[in-house]
């Protein structure tokens, strides 16, 4: 089975741009387009107005961006966790965490919490992409 995330967007090439960089992912080429699922093509939205990203290494999931002129009206009920730290824990794993939170708010991401290490909790920052969807470094 083949698995697709699909975020609805206002500005699709924005958003792939941003989670290329905060996923180290790449910009799907137009062959590897030709054989996206049908609903890219010829579903709700034309592909047209849609951007897709891969993994560099050709593992993992694609992610499509497709236009969307409504806007964003709740939180998210789905979010991404990026895994920037594993391993690490204390000062050391919130120090990669918001040196990685520095490098994508300079791609338009802003920081909406830190949550300090405590017992189970190892610590992690919550984030909105740049149209305001909510994600995780961890």
């Amino acid at each position: 089975m083949q698995v697709q995330l699909t975020f609805d967007a206002h500005n699709p090439a924005l958003l792939a741009d941003f989670w290329a960089t905060a996923l180290k992912y790449t910009r799907e080429t137009p062959r590897e387009a030709e054989a996206a699922p049908a609903s890219d093509r010829a579903g709700c939205r034309p592909w047209q107005d849609a951007v897709a990203i891969v993994p560099k290494d050709g593992t993992g999931i694609r992610i499509s961006f497709q236009k969307e002129t409504e806007s964003k009206r709740v939180k998210n009920r789905l979010h991404l966790d990026v895994l920037t730290a594993p391993g690490l824990e204390g000062e050391k794993r919130m120090a990669v965490l918001e040196a990685r939170a520095d490098e994508l708010s300079d791609y338009g991401a802003t920081r909406i919490k830190r949550w300090e290490p405590d017992g189970d909790n190892p610590g992690y920052l919550v984030m909105a992409d740049p149209e305001g969807n909510e994600f995780c470094l961890n």
